[in-house]
């Protein structure tokens, strides 16, 4: 069987870590979201791919390239935009000339566990979606069922229904693009719209899975995202461990890099390569530091996401926080995590606990602190001694 992955998605409300990187190549336990799902597919046998990219394609495919590193094929097809607001249909329709009989249909920004597609593969219908529950379903497509009958679709409720959601992966057959056809001419472009045109003549079974899934939407979503994968995570040590260093649980920690004595870790932690902790640093779960990174001496960090090349000074104090890539922080920095109301496209979200959220190529002067859940965008310059109490956008000198 084929499988069609949807990775064309610009991920606007995840700005600014996509503002130079597709969604699904954001880093979750030091792995593109987007290997989570391949690799799924793999292990279920399933080798085919036909990858839809768009935005940012060249970083998806310059690191995937056929899809050998991971024992698939991979032949990709460029959804190129004619309508103002491209939806899931719009980009499934890219394929129709590709795929031939039944297929699985996969996002390309979730975390997708092998057992899930499993699932999904040993269910029976024709058509399939897999559903589950969730803690936030207003940020989804509430389904109803009648038995295992999907019989509605309401995407992104503002009154509460259940807490079943769509995952949005689903097993159709190559007849379903004759429909896609129709809806969008009717001027709708999303996959909840084609749902709705079928459920009422086709039976659409709904396959409920309490496996690993986990989606990303906002930028705190790489967090929670973070903690999930992190979960399945073992130990292993390819790099270099100095006398007088504590680590408890799983830890991983990779080739080339140096952890220095009184240096403390405890895991869930993944560590990439080339990296130089401590001395005498502090690393709590849920946090994952990525390649070629730098942690100064006396320094915490606690269920955060450090992506590559940032430089973390001496002194400072991270917590549920995600820094982007080659962003650089000087001493006695501080973002503790609190409740926090982050603004973001006009809206205040409430997020329970959040510290800081900071792009990529950002330079953090000395004794700076950061109130809960700002945003501070790419290539900002802040003066030491800074306080920030708002968000900051992109290309922002603060003096």
């Amino acid at each position: 069987m084929k499988a069609v992955i949807l990775a064309a998605g610009e991920g606007t409300r995840l700005r600014p870590f996509t503002n130079s990187e597709p969604k699904p190549m954001i880093p979750i336990a030091n792995r593109p979201i987007l290997e989570y799902g391949i690799d799924a597919l793999a292990k279920n046998g399933i080798t085919d791919i036909t990858m839809v990219v768009g935005y940012r394609k060249e970083r998806i495919m310059s690191h995937f390239e056929d899809g050998s590193d991971w024992k698939v094929k991979i032949h990709y097809v460029d959804q190129k935009k004619r309508v103002a607001h491209a939806g899931t249909a719009y980009a499934l329709s890219m394929v129709s000339s590709e795929v031939q009989g039944d297929f699985l249909l996969l996002p390309g920004d979730n975390i997708i566990s092998p057992g899930l597609i499993g699932n999904l593969l040993d269910s029976k219908g024709k058509y399939r979606l897999v559903v589950t529950e969730s803690e936030t379903p207003s940020k989804y497509g509430v389904v109803e069922l009648s038995g295992d009958t999907v019989v509605n679709i309401v995407e992104k409720p503002e009154t509460h229904i259940s807490n079943l959601i769509s995952t949005g992966i689903y097993k159709f057959s190559d007849e379903i693009f004759p429909v896609i056809d129709k809806v969008i001419k009717s001027g709708k472009y999303g996959l909840t719209s084609v749902l709705q045109t079928i459920i009422p003549t086709t039976k659409v079974t709904a396959v409920k899975t309490s496996k690993v899934w986990s989606d990303v939407v906002y930028p705190w979503d790489i967090l929670t995202m973070n903690a999930v994968a992190l979960r399945k995570c073992v130990s292993q040590t390819s790099g270099t461990v100095d006398k007088g260093v504590t680590l408890k649980g799983s830890v991983t920690i990779g080739k080339g890099s140096v952890i220095r004595s009184g240096t403390h870790i405890m895991g869930p932690v993944v560590i990439g390569e080339g990296c130089e902790i401590g001395p005498s640093v502090c690393i709590y779960p849920s946090t994952s530091i990525g390649n070629n990174v730098r942690i100064g001496p006396f320094t915490i960090v606690e269920n955060s996401v450090l992506m590559n090349d940032v430089q973390l000074s001496s002194g400072s104090y991270i917590s549920h926080s995600v820094i982007g890539e080659g962003t650089e922080i000087n001493p006695q920095f501080c973002a503790v995590e609190a409740p926090a109301d982050v603004k973001l496209e006009g809206e205040f979200k409430r997020v329970d606990r959040l510290g800081v959220l900071i792009g990529e190529k950002s330079v953090i002067g000395s004794q700076v602190s950061v109130d809960s859940g700002c945003i501070i965008g790419s290539n900002c310059r802040l003066a030491s001694h800074s306080t920030v109490r708002t968000n900051i956008e992109d290309n922002t000198r603060v003096i």
